[in-house]
């Protein structure tokens, strides 16, 4: 069994923020892998799915952002799991928007949820990191990931929402690099091999034979 996690805050005013991103990301993973209906649990919104032949359960924190680990915490200990079970997606601002990255371990890089669910389980869980991009000034951060994407920055969440859900099947298979490839290669297909030239036919053979004369042959 997996535990996958998507990190926002609760509440319909948080909705659309670039801080919600992993709700985003995990609601579309359940909705198109049919999982059960969401339902309160640890401390969350929890639904009961498969992917791939493994067993899932989808969670969203339902704690605030900065309190995440004690949702995580709670679903890690009921089912018996370690944190190389469990992989949260949230919003990265070290990455532009539309880009993607998978990692294990590591540090929190600022980011609230991941930090406390470090600080719960230990930093040995794997993360998927979903680019927002940076405001380009440490103090505009906050209203920033507090604020909703604009227009353009949604189509492109979108399209990595869609690449990340299609390509579950190799993120829950363990299979991180094929699954960023697959991400990169969705949301950029490389272009069409032209069309091969046509072969122009080859000059018919002389084989030294005269030619005919004209008249009847004698």
């Amino acid at each position: 069994m997996l535990l996958l996690v998507g990190l926002g805050n609760p509440g319909p005013k948080h909705a659309g923020h670039r801080h919600n991103f992993g709700f985003l990301a995990l609601d579309e993973i359940a909705r198109r892998y049919r999982f059960g209906l969401w339902r309160g649990r640890f401390a969350g919104s929890a639904a009961d799915g498969e992917i791939g032949g493994v067993r899932i359960l989808a969670l969203k924190p339902l704690t605030m952002m900065n309190m995440s680990g004690r949702s995580v915490g709670e679903a890690l200990r009921f089912h018996k799991l370690d944190p190389a079970d469990v992989t949260v997606l949230y919003d990265e601002l070290d990455l532009v928007p539309g880009k993607m990255r998978v990692k294990t371990g590591g540090g929190h890089g600022g980011h609230n949820g991941v930090r406390d669910i470090a600080a719960q389980i230990g930093p040995g869980f794997r993360r998927v990191r979903l680019g927002i991009g940076h405001p380009g000034d440490k103090d505009r951060v906050t209203g920033y990931v507090l604020h909703d994407f604009t227009k353009a920055e949604r189509k492109t969440a979108d399209d990595l929402i869609d690449a990340v859900a299609e390509a579950a099947p190799l993120l829950v298979g363990g299979e991180d690099n094929r699954f960023m490839t697959r991400v990169s290669q969705t949301l950029n297909p490389p272009p069409p091999k032209p069309p091969p030239k046509p072969v122009a036919p080859e000059p018919a053979e002389d084989n030294g034979s005269p030619p005919a004369a004209d008249g009847d042959a004698g």
